[in-house]
């Protein structure tokens, strides 16, 4: 039986996924200063280090959804980095949002998820390794959708990227 932690990190969002195949799942980030920062990070890395597959996923870039990511990088490590596909922009840089661009950007990290994308080990399996999936389907974005392009555009002129989330 896959276990889902959701954390309580004040305003914000921060979820991992422990599931019941050789695969790890975070979604979003949200630590400052918090004092169960160490402790949940500790956690996490401990669980993640168990595993042969760990990702990371990225709902959209506000503060509240990667706000610390530069420290889970840090401390618990990304190895795969799941986003939409986007060139969000903020007026106010912060050192989180720089680590989600610099991850969303990477050519060795991203993995742009998408309606009815595949990947292995997030819902394929691999036999010749014996992993398994870990069930994770994506349901939104549909990329060809005209609301959704829209709402890419807002991201790129730096407007609420909130309506580019994946399901």
């Amino acid at each position: 039986m896959s276990i889902v932690k959701s954390f309580s990190v004040g305003d914000g969002d921060m979820f991992y996924i422990d599931h019941n195949s050789d695969n790890f799942t975070t979604i979003d980030c949200c630590y400052s200063d918090d004092e169960n920062k160490e402790t949940n990070f500790e956690e996490m890395k401990e669980i993640a280090d168990k595993k042969g597959i760990t990702r990371f996923i990225s709902t959209h870039p506000d503060e509240d959804h990667i706000k610390g990511i530069e420290d889970f990088v840090e401390e618990v490590g990304i190895v795969n980095f799941y986003c939409v596909e986007n060139e969000a922009i903020k007026e106010d840089e912060t050192d989180s949002f720089k680590k989600y661009c610099e991850l969303r950007d990477s050519d060795k990290k991203a993995f742009y998820i998408y309606e009815g994308c595949s990947r292995c080990w997030m819902n394929q399996n691999d036999e010749e390794k014996k992993y398994g999936s870990s069930g994770i389907n994506i349901l939104w974005p549909i990329t060809d959708n005209e609301d959704y392009k829209a709402e890419l555009l807002n991201a790129k002129e730096g407007k609420s990227p909130n309506n580019i989330s994946p399901i």
